[in-house]
């Protein structure tokens, strides 16, 4: 898989996503990317929750926040990694 600034959930199991969240986040930090914009879809809003509680929990998150409307609005999430 590429390492992006973009991470798309939709293909992925999420019983996965916790893992995956961790290690695609190492793998931006040491290209340098960090800035992140994880779609995780509108549907009822479960994965999203759920990433975002993810995000909370994760010690290389510095913020997050809902993308703005051109960027995928409540179905996206931007993340700022901590520079190390």
């Amino acid at each position: 898989m590429p390492i992006q600034d973009i991470l798309d959930l939709h293909t992925f199991n999420p019983k996965y996503i916790p893992e995956l969240l961790v290690d695609y986040f190492e793998a931006c930090t040491d290209q340098g990317i960090y800035s992140v914009r994880i779609v995780h879809g509108k549907g009822r809003g479960l994965l999203k929750k759920r990433v975002q509680e993810l995000l909370k929990k994760n010690s290389m998150v510095e913020t997050f926040q809902d993308a703005p409307p051109e960027a995928g609005g409540w179905g996206a999430t931007l993340v700022e990694l901590k520079s190390t």
